[in-house]
């Protein structure tokens, strides 16, 4: 089976980050491709874990190197997917998740044509400004304005291959696998397909000899 790219995308706070998170701890045909970024760490979170976290300079160095499959600018930071990241996860044998924004899924879908683009909403507005605020990371301010970026985001669902809405978690995950193990099965993606059923038409060929 060849591996390919699966890109999650939502609004921040929309859950795509803890979707993937759960996905890459229950499964081992997956790898979490750590994306880069130039906004500061937040309390727990460690450099090539969460992030690759990079200075606007190395960042930009970086990508006039080539070296970036996308990149996006939001709430201030820069934020980016090293093509280094996609050939480890893909010379594993293993599917490549990215947790990326809309801007980024753009540019995937440009050089990653095959790539599955799935689209995870919460299931209202209230529940994602609750899901914000509880954060604990901005004022009013800053949480309007992830409103508006996030209203503005989802006009571009059309885009996406699949919505999930993440009301219950768990459910939302179980969707998100049944994705990967539907598309996993796609003729196009089996590396030799004939292979599959070569040996059944032997054997019906041979039952057939038998019975008449």
């Amino acid at each position: 089976m060849r591996p390919f790219l699966l890109v999650l995308s939502s609004p921040s706070g929309g859950g795509k980050s803890t979707i993937a998170r759960h996905l890459f701890e229950a499964r081992d045909d997956i790898g979490y491709s750590v994306s880069a970024t130039t906004r500061a760490p937040r309390a727990g979170e460690q450099d090539g874990v969460a992030y690759h976290f990079l200075s606007e300079e190395e960042f930009s160095r970086r990508e006039a190197a080539g070296e970036f499959a996308e990149t996006a600018r939001y709430g201030g930071a820069r934020y980016g997917t090293l093509r280094s990241e996609i050939d480890r996860v893909m010379g594993e044998g293993r599917h490549v998740v990215l947790d990326i924004e809309v801007q980024g899924a753009r540019q995937v879908r440009k050089s990653f044509p095959d790539a599955v683009q799935v689209f995870v909403v919460p299931p209202s507005g209230p529940a994602l400004l609750e899901r914000l605020r509880a954060r604990g990371t901005e004022d009013n301010a800053a949480l309007a304005r992830r409103l508006d970026h996030a209203a503005a985001e989802l006009e571009a669902v059309p885009e996406y291959d699949y919505l999930v809405v993440n009301d219950d978690l768990v459910q939302a995950v179980d969707q998100v696998a049944a994705i990967l193990d539907a598309e996993s099965c796609r003729i196009d993606r089996l590396l030799e397909p004939d292979a599959v059923t070569r040996k059944i038409r032997g054997d019906l060929a041979a039952l057939v000899a038998k019975v008449r």
